[in-house]
């Protein structure tokens, strides 16, 4: 009896490991920048896979370097900002939880993207237009014929 009861408890805490490694999460974070590809994937397991354009610059060579970071989203309402993010190429921010391993039903990355931010476009300040005086044109000097020969 103490055998059964030990096997149960012991495929029992397995059980919620399996599960808190495959539904849990490592970290969570957010990366800034403008979608770059967004698509489904997936044989059994369909996933949006996707790239975040997050730009830069690099110091040790001081030219513009673009960084990429890929991502794995699922939910329809993520996926439906992502897609408005994609199409208008506007800056977001991505909220997303880091898997502790990568897993088939999880995407193919273990970054999993669980909201997207839209970014408020700056304003540009509206610089105060003074009126321009008028400008007049100096009126040529009429000088006689004559007095030039």
């Amino acid at each position: 009896m103490k055998g059964k009861i030990f096997l149960i408890v012991t495929i029992l805490i397995l059980g919620l490991v399996a599960w808190y490694i495959s539904m849990g999460y490592f970290s969570s974070g957010k990366r800034a920048g403008t979608i770059s590809k967004l698509s489904e994937r997936g044989y059994i397991f369909k996933t949006y896979e996707g790239v975040l354009n997050e730009g830069g610059y690099s110091g040790e060579t001081g030219t513009l370097t673009p960084r990429y970071w890929d991502f794995s989203a699922a939910e329809d309402s993520v996926i439906t900002k992502l897609n408005e993010a994609l199409s208008t190429g506007e800056r977001v921010t991505l909220v997303y939880h880091e898997k502790f391993i990568k897993l088939p039903w999880n995407g193919d990355t273990k970054y999993f993207i669980v909201d997207v931010l839209f970014i408020p476009k700056l304003r540009q300040p509206e610089i105060e237009r003074l009126p321009m005086p008028e400008m007049t044109q100096p009126e040529a000097a009429t000088v006689p014929i004559d007095t030039i020969i």
